[in-house]
């Protein structure tokens, strides 16, 4: 059975990094992407663990997103700051998630982060342009927790 650190290779990884560092060239927005063993409850209840584990609520703007998945028994979730809550539309999330499942569905892990990624940062140039001062306020690199939950 695989674990969250070797579930994508060393390349998948590198593309979904890449796919991050690429999104938040057009925005201010902060996109991270957590990847663990197994999720013992509801997904959008640990993606908010993470999330606030992960510092993402620092950010100037509140404009954090986590992609979270627990590779084991696929379950996933998407989620955001308060400053992009109050932006977006429920609309916003069902389109990514949605998007993510059929390409999950596929067993097209890496292809289906790497597009939710995307459209993370297209629909984030909508409400948070990219300023030309903006610092990256989180890294870029996929944050790994190899330990039951």
């Amino acid at each position: 059975m695989p674990n969250a650190r070797n579930f994508f290779t060393k390349k998948q990884q590198e593309d979904i990094s890449q796919a991050i560092m690429n999104a938040e060239l057009d925005t201010s927005g902060e996109i991270r992407v957590h990847i663990e063993n197994t999720c013992t409850g509801d997904a959008l209840d640990r993606a908010l663990v993470v999330f606030n584990k992960l510092e993402m609520k620092k950010t100037e703007s509140r404009n954090g997103v986590l992609i979270y998945l627990a590779v084991k028994n696929r379950k996933f979730a998407i989620i955001g700051d308060s400053g992009i809550h109050a932006a977006v539309t429920e609309s916003f999330w069902d389109s990514i998630r949605n998007k993510m499942m059929d390409r999950f569905r596929e067993n097209h892990f890496t292809e289906g982060l790497v597009e939710a990624v995307t459209e993370t940062g297209i629909q984030l140039k909508k409400y948070f342009p990219y300023l030309k001062d903006d610092k990256n306020e989180l890294s870029d690199e996929i944050s790994f927790n190899d330990h039951q939950n």
